[in-house]
């Protein structure tokens, strides 16, 4: 049996639920409501670093650019299959080079995130 991947160019409104949600409670340095989106083993990686683990990733989302004032935008996604999303945001602020476009590639167990890794 052979698995074919397609790719698909994804409007905001037809992302997963779970993902929309965690997006906009980053955004809105809402912790609990994130925190709430990934699994208990789930594992972030972001400028090189990677959080394990809820605690973890709730100690991330309550530092993770903090110090800067950014607007964030949704630009685009792409779903690959019913577990992997990659969102791609455009970040514009006070922080270092000022904007920047950043990829939110998701994999997704259920209605869950088990892994989340944002890079350029």
């Amino acid at each position: 049996m052979t698995t074919q991947n397609t790719e698909s160019t994804t409007a905001w409104n037809a992302l997963p639920g779970v993902v929309t949600t965690y997006l906009t409670a980053h955004r809105d340095r809402d912790v609990a409501t994130a925190i709430a989106a990934f699994t208990a083993d789930a594992a972030v990686t972001d400028e090189g670093h990677t959080f394990a683990g809820r605690e973890a990733i709730g100690t991330w989302l309550g530092g993770a650019g903090s110090e800067y004032t950014f607007t964030t935008e949704f630009t685009g996604a792409t779903v690959t299959d019913a577990t992997h999303v990659d969102v791609i945001q455009h970040l514009e602020g006070d922080f270092p080079g000022g904007v920047v476009d950043l990829h939110y590639r998701f994999t997704l167990v259920g209605d869950s995130i088990s892994r989340l890794v944002i890079e350029p």
